[in-house]
This record gives C-alpha cells, sequence and structure tokens, in this order.
C-alpha cells in the first residue's frame, strides 16, 4: 500500500492512485480515479478530479484545481490560484460531461500564479508561464510566455534562469547565466540543452 501523508480535513475518495511520499495538505479533495505520483505536494484548497493525472515531484500550491482531462508531467510546478480549464464552450444549461479538451502540461514545466490555461494547449518541457499569464495556444520547450495573451517574451533554462546568448554569438545558441548550461534552439520550435538529458534530473 502507498506511504503518503493527508491532513485529517482532507478528503481522499477511495480507489486512487497517490504515490510513495506524496503530501496533501488542508482541505484538498481528491477524486476517485484520480492518479498522483511519488514525491508530490498539495498545498491548502488543491481539487484533483478523478481522470487527471499528476506525475511524479509535481508542486501544486495553494487554490489550484486539476481538472478531468488534465495531465501533468513530472516535476511540473504550479503557482498558487493558477487556472486550468477543460471545456471549450461551457454553458450552464448545457452538459459538457465527458467532452473534456485535454491538456498537457509537461516535464519540468512552470505555471505561474493565477496564470490560466486555456483547454487545448501544451505547455512544452520546461516552459515558464508567467504569473497572470492567459495562455491560448501551444508552448514551446523551454520559452518563458507572459502577458494577456501570453507571447513568447524569451526563453528559460532548467535552472530557472532566463537565457542569454551565447557569448560566441552563434545564432540560435543560448547560455544559462547561473549554471553556465548551454542551449540550442531546435528546427520547428522550442530549445534542447546540449548538457544534459531532457528527462535527466539536475545534478
Amino acid at each position: 500500500m502507498s506511504r503518503y501523508e493527508a491532513h485529517p480535513s482532507a478528503c481522499i475518495d477511495e480507489p486512487c492512485e497517490i504515490g510513495e511520499g506524496t503530501r496533501i495538505w488542508h482541505f484538498c479533495h481528491v477524486m476517485r480515479g484520480a492518479r498522483i505520483g511519488q514525491g508530490c505536494t498539495l498545498g491548502q484548497s488543491v481539487f484533483v478530479a478523478g481522470s487527471a493525472v499528476v506525475g511524479d515531484r509535481v508542486r501544486v500550491q495553494n487554490n489550484v484545481s486539476i481538472y478531468d482531462g488534465v495531465t501533468l508531467e513530472n516535476d511540473v510546478f504550479l503557482g498558487p490560484s493558477c487556472v486550468l480549464t477543460n471545456v471549450e464552450n461551457p454553458r450552464a444549461g448545457i452538459s459538457r460531461h465527458g467532452r473534456f479538451t485535454p491538456t498537457l502540461v509537461r516535464r519540468g514545466a512552470t505555471v505561474g500564479a493565477n496564470a490560466t490555461i486555456v483547454c487545448g494547449v501544451t505547455v512544452g518541457r520546461h516552459a515558464f508561464v508567467a504569473a497572470g499569464a492567459v495562455v491560448t495556444h501551444d508552448v514551446p520547450d523551454y520559452a518563458l510566455v507572459m502577458g494577456v495573451p501570453a507571447r513568447q517574451a524569451g526563453w528559460m533554462g532548467r535552472h530557472g534562469e532566463r537565457l542569454v546568448p551565447h557569448p560566441g554569438g552563434e545564432a540560435g545558441a543560448w547560455v544559462c547565466p547561473a549554471s553556465g548550461m548551454r542551449y540550442r534552439e531546435r528546427e520547428g520550435g522550442g530549445l534542447r540543452c546540449l548538457d544534459l538529458d531532457e528527462d535527466a534530473p539536475l545534478p
């Protein structure tokens, strides 16, 4: 049986999957069928729907709802009160149950406080959505997006630092000023890291 910690005020509807080392704080609600990985943290008043999927080491801050159709890969960070939607055209008088539009937040991505992710969007690996942004289109790997609607404003590295052009001046080459890790633009969009596999943990 999985060994996780849940505050007495949390509501855990069985059966569901919750990985070892996960911590669930005050007034959370995890619905029947939800899948939550190992080593996660769910802050106060977090809701996880029955078909939601949460990977390993995901950190969800207070007042976030993870609805049906939402998938969070490993190492995702969701800031306080950010919003994930799952219906494109909601109406109070029309049932959309079972017609959810999927949303995918890929490995290592950050969604800032009070940001909104419109359903049907993929937020790329290690991308960074600034606080208060409204994301209506896919976000490339490592992209920094901000504003309403969100637009790309630069690149963010694995260490959460804004990347700068490589001092060698090579087109499409970037470097992290904190770690020295190198990145290169990929054909078709996004970056790739030259010094570390995309799925490898930070050293």
